[in-house]
């Protein structure tokens, strides 16, 4: 199938052509970027929500029923799933695929028409997403997908990738894995717009609970400094918008509390439209997402020079300087 007939079946949400897209955006195939440039301009309408968190916390079982919940409310559903890849072969499992059961477990979610489910392998990018999942969600985006569900690798406080895709990011913990301690580490305070304790029934909850809420409660500069903050920017947005970071806790296998996180998500993306900073976030990922594209142009040029590199006919130092000079003309 040609660009026009996989633009057109995109956006006439035909699951095959979506698929198909999926396919050739994760492999870099040509074909890929004149697909994203035609569906941009009809982006930009979904919810993006972040489910993140360390692992065993319980991320897809949550993803699973929140996507039970928003179909309960007559919300389409894209789910983008992130597995670790293997650093010998690349490959992954992609495991999550087989935690998401419908409440009838005669019927997956993933056959209902209006779920999409896509399993991404990581493919050794740091961040807990891989390199092309902002590009996948804008896909499910222009498909018409109202939540699109992003879970990510799972390896705890360096996920900050998240939120170059995200407009609402759920953390997840649980008790009993030192997640009092873990939460003081650079990345979980910040990147987070609604914390979870899941497995709440387990023992510990209620302190994890505590110490939770006690450090939320510290005042931005005090949180920056004791995390030594990466990402002030992203605080900024979040006090200009005064969103006071909600726990909440839930036993997700048994469906409990999952209701009440689909509205503490729901509220938290009305919040940003009604303070016009939703805009505003999204103005600031399509910057980086322009600049990491720029920054992959310049990596594939390097790339073809780097024999004169290898046999000292030019040191790296003039080959940048001329590269830079050939891109901006300057």
């Amino acid at each position: 199938m040609n660009v026009e007939e996989l633009v057109e079946g995109i956006l006439s949400k035909k699951r095959r052509f979506l698929a198909r897209a999926i396919t050739l955006v994760e492999n870099e195939h040509p074909e890929s970027k004149e697909v994203l440039r035609r569906i941009y301009p009809r982006t930009g309408n979904a919810h993006v929500i972040g489910i993140t968190g360390f692992p065993g916390v319980g991320k897809s079982t949550i993803v699973s029923k929140l996507t039970e919940e928003f179909r309960k409310r007559g919300k389409s559903v894209g789910i983008v799933a992130v597995d670790p890849s293997s650093p010998f072969t690349g490959g992954a499992l992609l495991g999550d695929r087989l935690r998401l059961e419908g409440a009838d477990v005669n019927k997956n979610l993933w056959l209902d028409e209006n779920v999409f489910f896509r399993s991404m392998g990581s493919r050794g990018r740091l961040g807990g997403i891989a390199k092309k999942t902002g590009d996948v969600v804008k896909l499910l985006d222009a498909a018409g997908y109202e939540k699109i569900l992003v879970e990510t690798v799972g390896a705890g406080q360096s996920e900050v990738g998240i939120l170059e895709v995200a407009d609402t990011v759920v953390v997840i913990l649980m008790p009993e894995t030192g997640d009092d301690i873990q939460v003081n580490k650079a990345g979980i305070l910040e990147i987070g717009d609604i914390f979870v304790i899941n497995k709440a029934d387990l023992e510990g909850a209620e302190n994890v609970e505590r110490w939770l809420k006690y450090m939320l409660s510290l005042d931005e500069e005090t949180v920056m400094e004791l995390s030594k903050l990466s990402h002030a920017d992203e605080v900024k947005l979040m006090q200009k918008l005064k969103w006071k970071k909600p726990v909440l806790k839930t036993i997700a296998d048994r469906g409990i509390g999952i209701k009440e996180l689909a509205n503490e998500i729901e509220r938290h993306y009305e919040v940003l439209k009604k303070n016009g900073i939703l805009q505003e976030k999204r103005r600031e990922k399509a910057k980086l997402s322009a600049l990491e594209l720029a920054i992959e142009e310049i990596r594939a040029e390097i790339a073809k020079r780097y024999k004169d590199l290898l046999d000292r006919e030019m040191d790296p130092y003039t080959l940048a300087d001329r590269i830079v000079k050939e891109v901006l003309k300057c």
